[in-house]
């Protein structure tokens, strides 16, 4: 028998169908489970944490921060940690992710950065509005900025030069012409298994579905296989949501890599078994 551990500081539905897909493995894996707000650790002292976590450890904190440091400490003290450090440092923040997909030639939206007020309104000018101002670092379509015009530009921006220094970083890009709907895709080490479309059905022009977008089943094409996979090679082998736009002028354009991936959504409306996947991934890597 496997043990393979989990780590969490949430328990959605995600993180109950990976238990109960660990439950029908039977004899071939044994599911540890940890809420990370209760761990603490030793860092002069490892000689517990494999014993205690096993080989390989799943990392679904929702937390971003206590995500990337809890991650920081198992794979410092021997666990491997899907995902692990680098792709969290790397995919957690948009801006190094922008720059690891332009540079592997993977197609995204025009995307500009500034530091201060003017730089923004500059680099605005230049991209033409509408556009889109986002934190470097977020979930869940929080603290994204519609910029309709120059007045709105301002007047959001102005708001942010008082905030924490985070929001100071000015990651603006253009608003893609595309249809009232995005894609997220599920890819498990080298295959891109599922796949939906994330469908706005309010007035909100974000098709998060935590803000009521409608999710709808989409067959996997050989193109969003090829750009999925394009996408995350770069980041490592591991378990990633890859958010995608369908431009009306350059076809799919990713515009995020996710990490710590929700996937009930893409469960549902596909019926694919995403937490077997998981799960089978993960052994292979503790057999290994």
């Amino acid at each position: 028998m496997h043990r393979i551990s989990m780590v969490y500081d949430l328990v959605r539905l995600e993180e109950k169908s990976i238990i109960e897909a660990a439950k029908k493995k039977g004899g071939e894996v044994e599911l540890k489970t940890y809420d990370s707000k209760d761990l603490y650790f030793d860092l002069l002292d490892s000689s517990q944490i494999t014993e205690k976590f096993g080989k390989v450890v799943l990392q679904r904190s929702a937390s971003y921060f206590r995500n990337l440091h809890l991650t920081a400490v198992l794979e410092g003290q021997g666990c491997r940690v899907v995902n692990g450090l680098d792709t969290a440092l790397k995919t957690g923040n948009k801006l190094i992710t922008s720059l690891i997909l332009a540079n592997n030639g993977v197609p995204t939206p025009r995307t500009k950065l500034a530091f201060t007020e003017d730089a923004a309104l500059k680099a605005l000018d230049e991209l033409g509005y509408p556009a889109i101002l986002k934190p470097t670092i977020g979930s869940w379509g929080r603290m994204v900025a519609l910029l309709n015009d120059v007045d709105a530009a301002k007047s959001v921006i102005e708001d942010r030069e008082e905030m924490f220094p985070l929001y100071q970083v000015y990651y603006i890009q253009e608003k893609v012409k595309r249809p009232p709907r995005d894609i997220r895709a599920v890819v498990i080490g080298d295959r891109t298994v599922a796949a939906i479309y994330r469908i706005s059905t309010t007035n909100d022009w974000r098709t998060n579905t935590a803000r009521g977008g409608k999710a709808e089943n989409l067959p996997i094409s050989k193109e969003l296989d090829d750009i999925c996979l394009r996408a995350t090679r770069p980041f490592g082998n591991g378990f990633y949501g890859v958010d995608l736009m369908e431009s009306e002028d350059k076809g799919l354009l990713v515009h995020e890599v996710n990490n710590t991936t929700e996937f009930k959504n893409v469960m549902a409306q596909s019926k694919v078994d995403i937490p077997g996947m998981i799960l089978d991934f993960l052994l292979n890597l503790s057999k290994n």
